[in-house]
């Protein structure tokens, strides 16, 4: 930035600062991420990409990502009369944002575009794009695309919502559903007594005389992200046991459905998404796939909002290194801009290799999600690895975060500054939808249940057996740790599952970074990660070259070389 002349009898000179980061792609700058959709098939997205990137970074949408944390919504439960309104009034930024999401298909493509090849890699990498600038708003789009499989569970109601939950055009207006041409979905399942086990859970479905398949529901709903959502799938006990049911906000003859909002959770991050507290009053639901099955039926829409904070997660990280680097290469201090600092440039490479694992773990299971039905690897991986991944991936950003304030020194702590708002954003993925302890029971589940997870794990770090000294012992090391948890009893493997995950996590990112990063890169990985040296903060890499690498693929301000345009198969 050019230091402006102080005028005469001045005392406040600005000088020696940076500018906002603003007016870049966030598709094209990001070498990791072109990188990652070209091997996976989204090729045929990168004009869709490019655009997409170029209105993220553009000032007014940053400027809206501002506004709608800024102004975060509030609840008004009941009208000047007296009645009851249940309704939430968001700025409009953050309506704005919604839109730009729902016009990009962010939260339905890969249904649109069925069998595409590629599809959850381009929705992946907006997603993850997304995230970099607004991550409360992408709870609902998230949710939305997470609840086609869950909805599909009773197909006369997916024949008649799907079309409304996957259109294009955003409608926030408070009407009923058969109104409406465009509908959002969110998931109501944790209550205060149960949390994460929700199998204690409390609220009572009673089903109604005559109706096939509609209920009324009565309980209490701790946690209800995006209120406001036309439609929620939840969980009630039935006589048969716990079982999911899709509720609305409006009943088919247009009167309000009791379901309401008690209040707005005051949330240290994700501050322009609504989550609240709710009760159901007899509301109406109607219950998808068999009663008693409701954590079977519900939980192929959670694993899919497992996969989005995967993807949040590694936006975070790459709104923080380019930031970083973006002020680094404007602020000078000991006679030399922080960039050129030896110290700094390892801690940014540090900072921007961590990222490269994370989106690398993140595409993989999109192309994961794309080959399932076709290819049983990739069903076992997509079963295992978004587990390791919403574990791993999640639980490194808060960390990863702070350092980026560190590199900005004490105006990254600023409120009017973006840093605060991912430091913030950070620590949300690792625990909802599951926090870490609930994903290491969970690959402790698909291992004990399908013991095939496992041998597809193991193939696909077979693919780059050679590529590193510390990768091969590391294979053998977690092949050690599965043989023996694999004869011990459960209070044992529990109690060495946090450790089980990252290795296999860490090894998981060095198989990817072997196989399609530069060499330098993945070497950074191993001898960073594997290498068992006891180096644990940021800023401890050995190679040079690898540093000026990864430099170089981070930096915002330069251009990726995008491959040509593929056509899907």
């Amino acid at each position: 930035m050019t230091d402006i002349e102080t005028p005469p009898g001045e005392t406040h000179a600005v000088n020696n600062v940076a500018d906002e980061l603003n007016g870049y792609n966030a598709f094209a700058s990001d070498q990791a991420l072109v990188d990652a959709v070209t091997r996976h098939g989204g090729g045929w997205g990168r004009d869709e990409l490019h655009a997409f990137g170029a209105r993220l970074g553009a000032t007014e949408t940053l400027r809206d990502a501002h506004l709608a944390n800024a102004y975060p919504p509030k609840l008004e439960t009941h009208d000047r009369f007296g009645r009851r309104i249940d309704l939430i009034e968001y700025h409009e930024a953050y309506h704005r944002l919604m839109r730009t999401s729902m016009a990009a298909g962010l939260h339905g493509m890969p249904w649109e575009q069925v069998n595409k090849p590629g599809a959850h890699v381009v929705r992946g990498a907006m997603t993850s794009m997304m995230a970099q600038v607004e991550a409360g708003h992408g709870c609902p789009i998230t949710m939305t695309f997470a609840s086609i499989p869950s909805l599909r569970h009773r197909p006369e109601l997916a024949t008649r919502l799907e079309a409304k939950v996957l259109h294009r055009d955003y409608d926030p207006s408070n009407r009923p559903m058969a109104d409406k041409a465009s509908i959002t979905v969110g998931m109501g399942m944790t209550e205060k007594q149960g949390g994460s086990d929700v199998r204690a859970n409390t609220t009572q479905a009673t089903a109604l005389p005559g109706n096939d398949g509609l209920y009324a529901l009565t309980g209490h709903k701790w946690f209800l992200s995006a209120p406001m959502c036309d439609l929620f799938l939840m969980l009630a006990q039935t006589p048969e046991g716990l079982s999911c049911f899709a509720v609305p906000r409006w009943r088919d003859d247009g009167s309000k459905n009791p379901l309401q909002i008690i209040r707005l959770k005051d949330k240290m991050g994700n501050r322009s998404n609504a989550s609240s507290e709710v009760e159901l009053r007899d509301a109406h639901g109607w219950i998808i796939g068999e009663p008693g099955r409701g954590v079977a039926t519900i939980i192929e829409m959670v694993s899919l909002t497992r996969f989005d904070c995967m993807g949040g997660s590694a936006g975070n990280m790459r709104a923080g290194v380019a930031n970083a680097i973006h002020h680094c290469k404007q602020r000078s201090a000991f006679g030399a801009s922080l960039i050129q600092q030896p110290l700094m440039r390892n801690v940014l490479a540090d900072l921007a290799l961590e990222y490269e694992a994370a989106i690398a773990f993140h595409a993989r299971m999109a192309a994961a999600l794309d080959a399932r039905d076709q290819s049983d690897d990739d069903r076992e991986l997509a079963r295992l690895c978004t587990a390791l991944g919403k574990y791993w991936v999640c639980k490194r950003a808060p960390r990863h975060a702070y350092e980026v304030m560190e590199c900005i020194g004490g105006s990254g702590v600023m409120e009017n500054s973006i840093f605060p708002r991912l430091y913030r954003e950070a620590v949300i993925n690792p625990i909802w939808e599951g926090s870490g302890n609930v994903q290491c029971l969970d690959v402790l589940r698909a291992i004990s249940r399908q013991p095939t997870v496992i041998d597809a794990y193991l193939a696909a770090l077979q693919k780059t057996a050679g590529g590193h000294d510390a990768f091969d012992r590391g294979v053998q090391a977690v092949k050690q740790s599965l043989g023996a948890l694999a004869g011990a009893d459960m209070q044992t493997q529990q109690f060495a599952a946090r450790r089980l995950v990252e290795q296999m996590a860490v090894l998981f990112q060095a198989s990817l970074l072997i196989q399609h990063a530069p060499q330098t890169v993945a070497d950074a990985w191993c001898g960073s990660r594997l290498a068992g040296d006891g180096l644990s903060q940021y800023g401890t890499l050995a190679d040079n070259h690898a540093v000026e690498t990864l430099l170089q693929r981070a930096d915002p301000a330069t251009e990726a070389d995008l491959p040509a345009q593929t056509a899907a198969a």
